[in-house]
């Protein structure tokens, strides 16, 4: 039973910095794809960041570029990401997402949001 649980969310100041963390479970694939998407209310899911942790490998959405940083922590099965220059549009609640697939449909799956498994979610809040 895979399972990801994100924490680390909550409210920041614009310009501010906050990170996400995401533990994942039951992978019985060392390697696998990791991403964070948000949604803000009224608004579609957009991808956020995603990494192939077989070779670290990452893709960022344009809007985060630059201020946004995924890594990993293979000993602990866990993804962070880390904001920084926080704006009041980064407001939303971001999704951990994972994927047991291959480098090249990392990729893919980054593109059409098709990973296999989902977190619950956690709230980011940015005043300005």
């Amino acid at each position: 039973q895979v399972q990801l649980v994100e924490s680390g969310g909550g409210s920041a100041q614009a310009g501010g910095s906050l990170r996400l963390s995401c533990a994942a479970s039951g992978f019985t694939y060392s390697s696998n794809c990791m991403g964070w998407f948000r949604q803000a209310p009224g608004k579609e899911r957009e991808g956020v960041a995603a990494i192939y942790t077989g070779v670290g490998t990452t893709y960022y959405g344009d809007s985060v570029k630059g201020r946004f940083t995924i890594s990993q922590d293979n000993a602990k099965n866990t993804v962070y990401l880390q904001m920084n220059s926080l704006k009041p549009e980064d407001t939303a609640m971001y999704y951990c997402a994972a994927d047991p697939g291959s480098a090249g449909y990392c990729y893919t799956a980054w593109v059409d949001q098709g990973f296999a498994y989902w977190g619950q979610g956690t709230q980011v809040t940015v005043s300005s």
